[in-house]
């Protein structure tokens, strides 16, 4: 890792007061939440369906029990805590200067940090609602249910996650374009900007100091004003 590289995004930071971080899985990895792409990764682990396929809603709705199988086992991670990328953007938040968390990842760990402008993109586990009466449930609740969690007026429980199929939120979707679009600094991190829409974001940035840091390379590392090739990890305990 360059230092000179560094230094330059320390003296964009202390110089920004509009900063946005756009955040993918390789946040959370170093939290011990496993990505989706990598040789590690969920889409390489060996199930009866693809997990492609499993995390759509048309499988969801036929399949409800075996979703739930791979669900609780694969995409909640009760035990995972705020690594040092998390609580360094919470910091920088509380400064004034981050306006806001715009993330892929599902797992609430930003908010378990301290940020409070989190934008999730694809939804959070810690959520979830009866699809009869729109009840909202902790994740105990699905953790606690045996199969199917049902709600005690007896419909299904759904996580409230964005499942293949499945369009974002639009107002989710409407507020990041308006942070991005308004941000001096964007940082982007630990994605590899190839699922959409959500990395198609990136190009509502107007400002002239993109930062992408991440250990694999990108379909927009040209773009960058400043490319680091490592982990976030590394570059935030120097910040």
């Amino acid at each position: 890792m360059c230092q000179k590289t560094i230094e330059t995004l320390k003296k964009w930071i202390a110089e920004s007061e509009n900063i946005v971080f756009f955040g993918g899985a390789g946040v959370s990895t170093e939290s011990g939440v496993p990505d989706f792409r990598s040789v590690d990764g969920i889409y390489n682990m060996k199930y009866a369906y693809p997990p492609e396929t499993i995390i759509s809603h048309s499988f969801f709705i036929k399949k409800t029990k075996e979703f739930y199988d791979f669900y609780k086992d694969k995409m909640i991670y009760s035990d995972a805590k705020p690594n040092i990328t998390h609580k360094k953007l919470a910091e920088l938040e509380k400064t004034g200067k981050l306006k806001a968390v715009i993330t892929q990842n599902i797992d609430g760990l930003h908010q378990a940090a301290g940020s409070s402008v989190v934008l999730e993109l694809h939804g959070s586990v810690l959520r979830n609602y009866c699809m009869k009466c729109h009840k909202f449930y902790g994740v105990d609740e699905i953790l606690n249910q045996k199969d199917i969690p049902h709600c005690s007026c007896g419909g299904i429980i759904k996580p409230d996650v964005v499942l293949y199929e499945e369009g974002l939120d639009e107002a989710v979707l409407y507020n990041a374009i308006n942070k991005i679009s308004e941000a001096d600094v964007l940082i982007v991190g630990g994605t590899s900007l190839s699922v959409y829409p959500a990395a198609g974001l990136i190009n509502f940035y107007r400002g002239n100091k993109l930062v992408l840091i991440n250990k694999s390379i990108t379909p927009y590392d040209k773009e960058a004003d400043l490319l680091i090739q490592t982990g976030l990890g590394e570059v935030f305990s120097v910040l």
